[in-house]
């Protein structure tokens, strides 16, 4: 990143935690329904959700280290995460299809929160952070696709 510009970095650092705050929230939410889907397609849904909320605590580490590699602050708390975020939270039971479609919305919300990343990292000169940026875009939008092709 290039050196002396505090107001591009800080602007970096926002993005980074926004998404480190969908990250986490889709975190919990994919191994919530992981524990909670039911249906014909029990075995199928069960383990995608694993897998990707495996990948999931994975990218939150690797978020908020990148963080912390500029020089801000990781933010590590539930209210830290319900005031960054644009997910919603999933409370109460739900339908495997239910379930797909929330995820399927909240890969895409992950990925718009990544290409935020990715044009701030631009602008700063920050060539890490926007590669993070498009790996995390390559991934939900990956994601969402797979979780798309279970929808009729």
């Amino acid at each position: 990143m290039a050196k002396g510009n505090k107001s591009k970095k800080s602007s970096v650092g926002r993005e980074l935690a926004r998404l480190l705050a969908d990250t986490y929230t889709v975190y919990l939410k994919t191994h919530g329904f992981h524990w909670n889907v039911t249906g014909p397609m029990f075995t199928t849904l069960h383990t995608m959700f694993e897998t990707q909320y495996t990948e999931l605590a994975l990218a939150v580490d690797e978020i908020a280290e990148r963080i912390r590699a500029i020089g801000e602050p990781a933010p590590a708390s539930y209210s830290e995460f319900a005031e960054l975020t644009s997910i919603k939270e999933a409370r109460g039971v739900r339908s495997a299809e239910q379930m797909l479609r929330e995820l399927t919305a909240d890969q895409d919300t992950i990925s718009a929160a990544a290409r935020g990343v990715v044009a701030a990292a631009e602008k700063a000169g920050d060539a890490a952070s926007a590669d993070l940026g498009v790996r995390r875009i390559n991934t939900h939008d990956k994601n969402a696709w797979m979780l798309r092709s279970h929808l009729a």
